[in-house]
């Protein structure tokens, strides 16, 4: 299974719509420059059936070292985004959820030895 890219994004959107790539490139990069930017300033970020990113600050917490048993230390605050995914996103995810689990409950079926389709 490969992953998107960046680059795969710029090649797909430039085939769409007959830019240039560089332009493309462009465009999306600002985007991400522009969404990077709002939540290092505290901004959430709102897109419309994707999803909401939203900057959010970690509790202190105990951490422990499994090498060292017995000593332990403070991990503390720190600033991550929480993504909050939108409506869209989330039923056509939830098509590919039941997929891979009839796909994964065939395989066992057919590492069981029962024949798939019976």
């Amino acid at each position: 299974m490969s992953k998107l890219t960046k680059r795969d994004i710029v090649v797909s959107i430039s085939n769409q719509t007959g830019m240039v790539q560089h332009q493309v490139f462009d465009v999306v990069q600002r985007t991400l420059d522009k969404i990077t930017d709002s939540l290092a300033n505290n901004i959430p970020v709102e897109l419309r059936n994707f999803g909401v990113f939203q900057p959010r600050l970690t509790k202190p917490r105990v951490g422990r070292n499994p090498n060292q048993p017995g000593s332990s230390f403070v991990i503390p605050p720190r600033a991550t985004v929480k993504f909050k995914v939108g409506k869209i996103m989330r039923q056509r995810v939830e098509k590919l959820s039941r997929q891979l689990k009839e796909a994964a409950e065939r395989n066992t079926k057919t590492e069981a030895g029962v024949p798939s389709g019976e």
